[in-house]
């Protein structure tokens, strides 16, 4: 369906509006960056003690900035800091009572007067938790009561009338990605530790599927003898479906591997298949892994070398344990 626009809308600057707003939106992290000082090394220090005591970090925030601060607890649970959002104005109707005292509150407000939140304020006092205020006001009722106040001012929003909350939430979200990431590199959080917060997605799934997870095992592997015809063999490699066949002896140990490549590769010298047993026309310098190698690192190998499958050898007995193929890779998404 054709849409017509006004002429008007046409030949409005959309492009020029936008860069204008992220220009005062960089503007606006610079001078952030250079206003940081000490209370951003004691916010840091508050928060890894109360992970090291078992506290978690309660973000909360009113209106944009609870929006914001959602954001930021989500960040700092993923990256090794426990966190959850408190909705100030739920808090006050029972959702107080999953702050403990272990905790430590990270409280969002622009101007640092949020009536919900200082509604709030004798209560985390009474309760003698710590408090971490970003506001843009250092001598707000917020700033002043919190035992550290990080400073989130902006000289003015993105907005051209100076009312839509934009580069202060902006400022304030960098804010809290920069204590996230600070917190995640001072206690050594590693791409491990980010897979298993997030298990279901694309890094998740590299960093903690093993080959053993997807292997094909049992009656499933094809195998053969070494004394197998080549004809015999061709059928087992159709049956199991993998496009190839391992060679083993009676106590499963590997002597060879034999693909679809192989045979192409006999046809294409017009040999009679006919003529040959398995052992005369496998290769025995397969390659190999482990069970216990990543997913990962086993889809690099079939990528390096053009190949489908990977014969998976037991660790301690050097055994067939099973096959991996790329088909297995692709359905659990190890791309």
């Amino acid at each position: 369906m054709s849409i017509t626009l006004d002429p008007d809308y046409l030949a409005f600057d959309y492009l020029s509006s936008a860069k204008r707003t992220l220009e005062k939106e960089t503007q606006s992290l610079i001078h952030c960056t250079q206003q940081l000082d000490e209370s951003f090394t004691k916010a840091c220090h508050i928060m890894l003690n109360t992970h090291k005591n078992n506290g978690r970090i309660i973000v909360t925030g009113m209106g944009k900035s609870g929006h914001i601060g959602n954001k930021i607890a989500a960040t700092l649970a993923s990256t090794g800091t426990p966190a959850l959002f408190l909705h100030p104005g739920e808090a006050s109707h029972g959702d107080l009572g999953m702050v403990t005292p272990l905790d430590t509150i990270l409280a969002l407000s622009n101007s640092g007067s949020s009536s919900e939140i200082q509604a709030l304020i004798p209560l985390f006092k009474r309760m003698n938790i710590r408090m971490i205020a970003i506001t843009s006001n250092d001598r707000s009722p917020l700033a002043n009561a919190a035992d550290v106040h990080l400073n989130s001012y902006v000289t003015e929003e993105a907005c051209p009338l100076d009312l839509a909350p934009t580069s202060s939430t902006t400022v304030c979200l960098a804010l809290g990605d920069a204590l996230a990431i600070a917190l995640l590199e001072a206690n050594g959080f590693s791409a491990n530790d980010f897979a298993f917060s997030h298990p279901g997605g694309a890094l998740g799934r590299k960093l903690l599927i093993k080959v053993k997870d997807l292997m094909y095992t049992g009656n499933r592997v094809p195998r053969v003898a070494k004394e197998c015809s080549l004809p015999d063999a061709l059928l087992e490699i159709s049956h199991k479906g993998l496009g190839m066949t391992t060679i083993m002896d009676d106590d499963d140990a590997l002597l060879g591997v034999f693909t679809d490549g192989d045979l192409r590769r006999l046809l294409e010298r017009n040999e009679d298949i006919r003529e040959h047993c398995i052992g005369d026309v496998m290769h025995s310098n397969s390659t190999i892994i482990s069970p216990n190698a990543l997913a990962a690192e086993a889809l690099n190998i079939m990528e390096e070398q053009k190949i489908t499958s990977l014969v998976v050898l037991n660790d301690d007995t050097q055994m067939v344990s099973g096959i991996l193929h790329m088909h297995a890779l692709l359905q659990a998404g190890i791309t």
